[in-house]
Formats: structure tokens, sequence, C-alpha cells
């Protein structure tokens, strides 16, 4: 049925129709005239469907009420009365995408599926939650989400709990992320961006219920509401039953969600905050500086893109000029931009990290020359060309990894339409590219710099200062606080707080009844695909080198991945093969300087990148693969310079280039520095493997905290180490570089797979092709350590525990991905999350045999530790029905389904190719997941029991925490240098 503008469709008046051939679509803007609902419809062939509800949501205050809203809505609904249907669709759903979000100014609750029922299941589950939730009969959902008081009677003591409470506490324990708080803080002091939506731990304990019921009775109704649909469905089925059970039982009304306009600064504002630094560390060399600039409206389509175009001119590649003259100035050791389009004013920020506080007014005075000499000399046109080319290649690729490209484009919609402009102008990115294009003809550019960046006093000069025991005296004013709450506390008041912690902990562990438990929607076995995808490979070799084909549908894209083997190396080779692909692009070749080189790089690729993996081998928990992997993507059109880049860059580097490696070597550090906090989950997960997995160990080595300490050893020894370690990297290049060393893998339309690999033979001649031993010191055996606490400023722990089953006797099966979910989704989620207060906790187990627990901006270690003692109890009294099992079945499958690119498919084929796992081998594990009972779960129990005997355990975390838990660990080691 043909759709036609101004016509009503059960409720909604259809006010736009338009063709988007940018994103290959049809949009469709509605307005429910009854509810006032606003609703896009994207249609497209994309089975992979996207549904949201957003909200626009204006923080009132810095007590995270927006983003504690959003947690929970998701504890339970009129219709679906359990307090976890959230994690019930985890469990039991095909989604491809599961999650809410909150913004500076907006929440998003967005689902994804390929499955039509699925899809309107998780569609009905988030839109009662969001209109219907259990808030208003339970106030212990404000209590586990937001924050509650607790007393510990044994110790005498009062303290806070809460998910958010502690999720914040690890978001502020990032220096980066106080920056970028106090960066909105000082740019927007008059309307609710200078507010933090997310919640500062400060103040998140002044929400109240009232205020947490009145907010969402304001905010979440269908007036303030924007409906957005995306893929392959029906849309008149969609629209009907939105209207029937929901829109229609709303009217209209008048909210002021709208966020006011910040007027401009008639002077520039400069601000400064502390942040805290172990003890042990050195204050030298860690400041943070930052110019940021309130640039613009985001509703004006052509300024957006260019501004963010702008930031990387300026900031984002080794050819800009910005970033050059900053690092060059040595005023700091790394430099990087942003550009913030996710509010109604974006932000352009130039970052300086490991400064010192007495060079901000240098920093200042470097940015507004160099800008000056730009505007003056105008930018080289070949950067800008390659930045032009570098954005269009993405936009039109569309690959957003993980991510639904129909969410990506659900979110980038939001950009205008929230601030009630078109929802479509982000979405047309071609007639926006063509206006912008005139850059290479006329000052466009410069001419943004002068007005948005020089000429604009709306701006503000941000230092973050390190302070040493800040975290401590933060600990023991918390305490004294909690002292004279305590103290002030009468006797009834002490009991109600006791009663109260009682009723919370009894409503946490009340189990959900039977019927509460089936009102979430379940599909059947039958729905599932009983065969894994098998992903086209094919195995040839041309002349001695094995190649891998990968024919798929690509839209003229070519990806192309080479991967080196480093059997050739030493295990005290490995951190420095981690430095060396670390550097290469990034230094000058033979052919091009190093600016030059990045410009060839963005002119004529999608991009060219080098990491080390380590493939381990299927069924043997000491033996993996490590490989330097080239991967590189380009227009099929441009095949031949991208392979022309690749030898360039793989044969021609410069590894003397002293000045500049240096500079490389301080970015290395600062960016490894930076992913401590955001990811110490990973961190301390990957440490706790290197204690009894060979490969873990390579991949410590070559980028966890080893690979970090070398790195930071290289930086402060530099002038008396650079001989010796270019001299290393020189005999690595050659052992790594070698035909004999080479498998290449390409992924393309199968037309054209025959004529992209042409330029491999060719690049043959450029490899060495000496005779090479093989050297068995290769990380083939364990570290000798068992367990440390790795302590530095967090307010938060990240606590892992690893084991081996294969070690310990047992055997890789199918049923250990359906235990993941079980214990991920049940009994961690339960234990460290709801009743513990942390933000998540995870789970692993991999076909080396290498398992694994982990949880995330955690307030505890001990308690933590003893949950993963308990596991093993659990799962041997682990009984549930046959539905139930059939969820977990589900949500295992879910996980392991999830849509790829062409470009992760041909990166997962390989990876099974490099780890010996068949097609066979698949087919085993997914009948072993779907035969999955309960009493296969429980014979695990004595395997977990097994693995985990030997208490290999890493602690990420505040240096207190761990300090005070010495005992536990093996040594303790300050992380950051």
């Amino acid at each position: 049925m043909e759709l036609q503008k101004n016509e009503k469709y059960y409720g909604f008046l259809l006010q736009e129709k338009r063709e988007m051939k940018d994103i290959n679509g049809t949009g469709y803007l509605f307005l429910h005239e009854k509810s006032g609902a606003k609703l896009f419809y994207l249609s497209t062939r994309d089975d992979n469907k996207v549904f949201s509800v957003s909200f626009r949501t204006p923080p009132l205050d810095s007590s995270g009420l927006p983003h504690i809203l959003e947690h929970s809505v998701l504890c339970g609904s009129k219709k679906y009365p359990l307090k976890d249907p959230f994690v019930e669709l985890a469990k039991g759903s095909m989604n491809t995408f599961l999650n809410a979000m909150t913004f500076s100014d907006k929440t998003m609750y967005p689902v994804a599926s390929r499955n039509q029922q699925d899809f309107l299941n998780l569609m009905d589950v988030y839109l009662d939650s969001v209109f219907y939730p259990n808030i208003y009969r339970y106030p212990e959902i404000l209590q586990q989400e937001g924050w509650h008081y607790v007393w510990d009677e044994d110790k005498g003591q009062l303290s806070i709990k809460g998910v958010v409470f502690n999720e914040m506490k690890g978001a502020f324990s990032s220096p980066e992320q106080m920056l970028f708080r106090k960066t909105q803080e000082s740019l927007f002091p008059d309307n609710p961006y200078g507010n933090e939506s997310g919640g500062d731990p400060n103040h998140i304990p002044e929400l109240t219920q009232d205020k947490f019921l009145k907010y969402h009775q304001e905010y979440y109704h269908p007036s303030n509401a924007y409906f957005y649909i995306y893929g392959d469905g029906d849309i008149l089925n969609h629209l009907e039953y939105i209207d029937e059970e929901y829109l229609s039982k709303f009217t209209a009304i008048d909210i002021d969600s709208a966020i006011c306009w910040q007027n401009a600064f008639e002077e520039p504002v400069e601000q400064s905050i502390k942040y805290p630094v172990s003890s042990e560390e050195n204050t030298e060399d860690k400041t943070y500086l930052s110019l940021n600039f309130v640039a613009g409206d985001s509703r004006n389509p052509e300024l957006h893109l260019s501004m963010d175009m702008l930031n990387h001119l300026l900031l984002g590649t080794s050819a800009a000029p910005l970033k050059k003259k900053l690092i060059q100035s040595e005023i700091g050791k790394d430099v990087f931009g942003y550009y913030d389009s996710s509010i109604q004013q974006p932000v352009f920020g130039i970052v300086v990290k490991n400064s010192n506080e007495e060079s901000v007014n240098q920093f200042a005075e470097i940015v507004f020359e160099t800008l000056q000499e730009v505007v003056e000399n105008g930018f080289d046109k070949k950067l800008i060309e390659s930045v032009i080319n570098s954005f269009e290649f993405k936009l039109r690729e569309a690959d957003f990894g993980r991510y639904p490209k129909g969410l990506m484009y659900g979110m980038k919609m939001m950009e205008s339409w929230l601030y009630d402009a078109d929802p479509y102008l982000h979405l047309e990115f071609t007639p926006v590219l063509k206006k912008i294009k005139k850059s290479l003809e006329e000052p466009y550019f410069e001419n943004l710099i002068q007005k948005y960046l020089m000429n604009n006093t709306h701006r503000s000069l941000i230092k973050v200062i390190p302070e040493p025991g800040l975290n401590e005296a933060k600990e023991e004013a918390f305490a004294r606080e909690m002292e004279e709450l305590r103290d002030r506390m009468t006797g009834k008041e002490k009991e109600s707080l006791i009663r109260n912690n009682e009723r919370l902990l009894n409503w946490q562990n009340e189990k959900a009844t039977k019927e509460e438990i089936e009102t979430i929607p379940l599909l059947s076995i039958d729905d599932l695909d009983p065969e894994p995808e098998q992903i086209p490979i094919e195995l040839s070799n041309l002349g001695q080198v094995p190649v891998l084909r990968h024919p798929l549908f690509t839209n003229n894209i070519v990806y192309t991945n080479l991967y080196f083997d480093l059997k050739h190396l030493d295990s005290d080779q490995m951190p420095a093969a981690g430095l060396l692909v670390s550097m290469m692009g990034k230094l000058s070749t033979d052919q091009h300087h190093y600016e030059d080189l990045s410009n060839e790089i963005n002119l004529h690729t999608g991009g060219i990148g080098f990491s080390l993996e380590g493939f381990p081998q299927n069924g043997d928990s000491m033996e993996y693969e490590p490989k330097l992997q080239i991967k590189a993507r380009a227009l099929t059109s441009k095949n031949h310079e991208m392979w022309r880049l690749i030898e360039e860059i793989s044969q021609g580097t410069k590894w003397t280039e002293k000045k500049r490696m240096r500079e490389v070597i301080r970015e290395i550090k600062s960016r490894l520095e930076m992913s401590m906090l955001q990811e110490g989950h990973l961190v301390s997960v990957k440490r706790a493997l290197s204690y009894l997995s060979p490969a873990s160990q390579f991949l410590e080595a070559t980028s966890g905290i080893q690979f970090y300490h070398y790195i930071a050893d290289l930086d402060e020894n530099f002038e008396e180490q650079f001989e010796t370690f270019v001299e290393t990297l020189k005999e690595i290049h050659g052992k790594i570089f070698h035909i004999n060393n080479l498998t290449a893998s390409f992924t393309a339309d199968e037309k054209d797979l025959d004529e992209l690999q042409k330029p491999l033979l060719g690049f043959f001649d450029s490899l060495h092709q000496n005779e090479l031993e093989e050297v068995l010191k290769n990380f083939r055996s364990t570290n000798p350590w068992k367990n440390e606490g790795l302590y530095l400023s967090s307010d938060v722990q990240y606590v892992a525990k690893a084991g081996n089953l294969l070690q310990s006797g047992y055997n890789y099966a199918g049923s250990l991905q359906v235990l993941k979910t079980i214990i991920s989704l049940d009994y961690l989620w339960k234990k460290i999350r709801v009743t513990g207060g942390a933000y998540g906790a995870m789970s692993g187990f991999q076909r080396n045999g290498n398992m694994f627990f982990v949880s995330y901006r955690d307030p505890n270690l001990e308690e933590t530790l003893k949950v993963y003692d308990g596991l093993a109890s659990y799962v041997s009294n682990f009984s549930v029905d046959d539905r139930e099992m059939t969820k977990y079945i589900i949500g295992t499958l879910s996980r392991m389904d999830t849509p790829l690119t062409p470009a992760m498919k041909s990166e997962k084929a390989d990876g099974y190719y490099f780890s010996a796992v068949s097609q066979e081998d698949l087919v085993k594990e997914r009948q072993e997941i779907l035969s999955t009972t309960p009493e296969t779960i429980t014979t695990l129990a004595e395997m977990i029991t097994e693995s985990m005997k030997d208490e290999y355990i890493c602690v990420l975390g505040n240096e207190n925490r761990i300090k005070n838990a010495q005992g536990i660990f093996q040594r303790l080691i300050p992380v950051l240098r």
C-alpha cells in the first residue's frame, strides 16, 4: 500500500514522505494527533529492524535523575511486573541490540532484532516499561538503581550504595571524564548542559523519591516522545499496534522540555579542577589543558559536518597543523580534539594531555597563533581532500561494527529532530558534501576558523590538575560525613534504616512468580536456525603464500588482511613488536614524510591499520598463533593505490626518525593510560589470564600493563635506550616481514576477487626471503605470578578471577556458552550488580580452556571474590523448568548470531582458520547449545571448582582498598608512571 502525505493511518498523520538515496531508504514522518507523539519510520530492505522511543530529558540538577530513571523504568512495569524484564529479554530474545542510553539532554530506549515476532515482543516490553513503570509501586527501585544508605551493624558504619552511584564514581575516577564534565559546566552555566545528566556522586544522594516520580510524570509522556522504527517491517502493522496498545490511551499536553539557548559569553572563562593521583605518582607532566568553543547549531547540517571535519583537519591526523605545533612545542605529550555534536549547541574541543599547569598561557598562545597562520596561509589542499575523502568513505560504507546500522541512523537523526528541526537533516549527506567540497577552491575551512574559533568569545580554558592524596582526603571527608550523620540519627531513625535495608534486600532476593516470568514473551526453539552461519572461505595458494578468499557483497569495497607469523620472535621481543605496529603508518617512509603519508592514506583508502593478534588453538591451552595483522580497505577502483601504500609502510618506514618516534611513544603511553579506567575490566582479565595462558601472556606483553610499563620505561629513558631499541625494531622487522610468514585474506564481490589479489604477487618481491629459525622461547610456558593488586586513583574496582578448564582435565563444549548466559544474567547480575551495587559483571569460556569472571565499576573487592567462590555451589544446585532453559538457549544463540558486516565476517572466518576451528566444530557447538539441559549445567560445577582452585586473581582499583586487602595478593603494583 502506498502511503499518502496528509492522510491518517491509525491515528498517525503522515506529515512528510521522502526518498533518502544516501541510505537507500524512504523516510516517513508522522504525528500521532491524539497523544502528540512524533514518529519517524525509515523503511529499508535491512532485516535487522530497530525500534527506539526517546524522550527529551533536560537535567534539572546534577543528581543524575535522567540516568537513574533510565535504569529504573526497566525494572518492571504494569504488563511485565517482574523486577528485571531487561535481563529476561537479554536471556531469552534474539535481539541484536538491547540497551538504554542517557545523553546530556535525551534518554533513548533502543532495541533491534532480525526476527519479526521477537522485534514486536521487544517493542512491547520497552513501551510498557517507559509509560507504565513499577517505580510508583516500589521505592526500592530508586534505592537499588540510584542510591540508598547502608547500615553495617557489625562495624556500626553508615555508607551509600547504588548502581548508578557506583557507576558514576567509576566515571569520575577518569580525568578525561572530569575534563569533559567541567567543559560543559563551564560553557553552559545558564542551561541544563551545565548539569551532569549522568549524576555527580556528590549530588546523587540529593535525589528524593518525590522528585524522581514527578520527573517521570512530566517528561515520560507521548507528547515529549520521539518514536523511531527502521528496517523491512510492516509499517501499518506497527502503527496500528502502537496506537491501539499505547498512544490511544493518552491525550496531548504541553510539555516544556525545550533546551533553552545559552547566550554567548562576552568574555572567555578560565576554570580549573583537581583530580586524584596515587600517592606514589609523580605529578610532573600530568596536567590536562583544554580550549573549548561553543560552535554553531546542531540544526545546521553543513556546519555540523564541516566542524567535525575541521576538528580532524586541525587535530585528527599526523598532518594536522595544530596537533603538530602543540606536539613540537613539547608543552604536552599527547594532543587530541573532539567535536561533540550530540547537543543543541555543539562543542569543539582542543586537549593537551601530560602537560603542566604553568604551560596554560603558552598553550593558548600556540593555539591562536597557529589558527592565525592557517587562516593567512590556508590549509594544504591535499590535506583537505584527504579528510573529505575519509569522511565520505565512512558515510557511504556505513560500517558501524557491532552496532546496527539502523540504530546509528536513529541516533544521528536525533541530533536535529530533538531540537524541533527536520529529522532528515543529518541523513542526507551528498548535498552537504557537495557544498563542503568548495573548500578545495576557496577558503572555506579558514573562514570557519575565524568565525567559530578565533573570533568566538564563547569559550573556556580548562585545567585539570593532579593532586596526590586527593582520593584519600575525599574518602576521609566522606567517612566523616557518614559518621556525623550516624551520630545525629536517633535510635528510631537507625531502626528505620535497618528495616529499610532489610526490605530492600528482601525485595531484591524475592523470586519472581511463574506467572510474572511468563508475561515476558518467548520464542520457540523452532524459531532458531539449527545451523550456524557458514561464512564463505576459499583456500588457495598464490605462489607459496596461503590465500583466504571471502566472496561477499561489499558494495565495491575491498577488504584486505595480511597476517605475518611472529614465530621467529622470542618472548622478550614481543613488547617491541607491540611498539612496532603502533608506530607503523605514523612515521615517515622512503617516499613520504609522515604528514604526506597520512594524506595519502586518507585520500586513497578507507584506512590502513596495524595490530597484533594472538589466535589460541582450538582444544589446546598452551599453543597459539601470534600474528601481525595489516588491515586495509578501499574502493575496488583504488586497489592498486592501497597496495602501493601497504608496501611503502611495511617496507619503507624510517626507523631512525628520532624526534617523531618519541612523539609517537608519548602518544601511545597517553592512550594506554586513558584506557585503564575506561576498560579496567579488560585490563584486569587480560592480566589474570596471563598467569596461566601463553596466548594471554602474548596479549599482556603487547597491549596490557606489561606493555604500558615497557612504553613508560622507554619514554623515561628515551635518550639512553634509543639506539638499542631501534636496532631491536629493525631486527624484528626483518623476522616478521618474510614471505614464509605471510597469509593473505581478501573480501569482495566474487567477480572482483581474481583481479583484486593480483597486486599480491608484486608485494612478494618486497618481502625478506632469507632463511629464518623458529624460536622456542615464545610464551610457551605460564607466568610465575598467580595474583596481583594493581592500584591507581580510582573510586571503584575491577575484580577478575581466571582459570583454565583444559589444564584441569575438562573439555570445551557448547554448553559452556549457555553457562555463560546463565551466570552472567542471573547469579553474577544479582550478586554483584543488584545486591553488590557494581555496574556490572561478566564471564567468559574459550576454546583454549581459558575462563574468567570479572566485575565492572565495583565498590567491593573481597565480597566479589566470595561471590566467585560461590559459583560452583550455585551451578550444582541449578534447576529450572523447560521454558526457562529455552530462554537461556535463545539468549546464548542471540549473542553468538549477532549480524556482522562483511569486514567482520571475513575477520571472524580468518580467526577460525588460524585457531583451527572447523565448520564441523561450529555445528557441534551449536548442537550442544541446543541440547543443553539443567542437568548438563549442574555437571559443570565440578569443572568450575577444579579450574578455579589455583586462585588466579587480578584486581585493578582503589589504592587504599587494594592495600587493605594485600593479604590476598602475591604482590601489589602501582599502575601509572
